[in-house]
């Protein structure tokens, strides 16, 4: 496994920057994308992360982009998948990668929140198939999420993470194949109570933002959830849980309120309204600052 060859499937939001990570550490990166417009903009957005980050351009030269998978993975020693978040998609490109894949290739996946289970449904050799969920933007992000279907899964999680870790990523074991793997969980189940307390009307995304912001998100990037509750101690955790638990919202469907803004065509940035009202040079000032937020991480990391 000493710098095999990596083969990405998709060449779009995630796939360019997991590509640049690999070939950044020495690999040779072959990325595949059936579009054409997506393989014609890699060497560019492969640039582009280079002087962001201020490599050597030379980086986007070990990446090679075509429309074959079964190029795209010969001789590969891992291959990570980056398809769009559709089941059928990946499945398919999974039975694919089965077929035409070295054997003893490791097969991964970068969905969101997808059980690999399902993604490996019909497979004949799931020992290899793991989810690697890269957070995005992968290059400036170093969390991955190793997900494991069952025990024997784990000598092809442990071969991945000690690549990954060369790659400067920080890989973590998710033992159990559920929905959203540990970090989406965590996200989506405080954007669950953010909506409910909009929709209640007790304050408005501005200053749900702003709590976050100001308050304990201040502290999240060096202290975690588990990590603060034994700091302030465990009987004031209950304490706070006996009285906020039984009122915080638990529906087991998406609210409403978003199912309205989506039906209203009011999808955010994008739309220039969501939750909140965006200006084009509104919605380009928080992806600059976000931007400049996480290459200073990474240069002090």
């Amino acid at each position: 496994m000493d710098k095999p060859r990596i083969a990405v499937i998709g060449a779009g939001l995630m796939g360019h920057g997991i590509a640049y990570l690999f070939a950044a550490d020495g690999h040779e990166v072959r990325v595949q994308d059936p579009v054409d417009v997506a393989r014609e903009k890699l060497p560019q957005r492969l640039r582009d992360i280079c002087d962001l980050l201020g490599a050597d351009r030379a980086v986007a030269e070990r990446v090679t982009a075509g429309e074959s998978i079964e190029w795209a993975v010969a001789d590969a020693g891992i291959v990570i998948e980056a398809a769009l978040e559709q089941l059928p998609l990946k499945q398919a490109i999974f039975a694919e990668l089965e077929r035409v894949a070295p054997a003893d290739a490791i097969l991964a996946s970068n969905t969101s929140a997808l059980p690999i289970t399902r993604i490996a449904a019909g497979l004949k050799n799931k020992q290899r198939v793991l989810g690697a969920h890269f957070w995005n933007p992968p290059h400036l992000v170093p969390l991955v999420e190793i997900v494991l279907m069952a025990p024997e899964n784990r000598p092809a999680a442990d071969r991945l993470a000690a690549v990954l870790r060369t790659i400067g990523r920080h890989p973590v074991l998710v033992h159990r194949d559920i929905p959203g793997f540990i970090g989406n969980r965590l996200q989506h189940a405080m954007k669950r109570e953010a909506i409910a307390l909009v929709a209640s009307g007790v304050c408005d995304a501005e200053t749900i933002d702003d709590v976050v912001k100001q308050g304990f998100g201040a502290r999240l990037g060096v202290l975690g959830p588990l990590e603060q509750s034994d700091l302030v101690g465990l009987d004031l955790t209950k304490n706070i849980h006996d009285t906020l638990i039984p009122d915080l919202d638990v529906r087991p469907e998406t609210h409403p309120y978003l199912n309205a803004l989506v039906e209203r065509g009011e999808i955010g940035m994008k739309a220039g309204k969501g939750f909140r009202q965006w200006t084009p040079e509104e919605a380009d000032a928080v992806r600059d600052r976000l931007r400049r937020a996480l290459v200073s991480g990474t240069r002090r990391g």
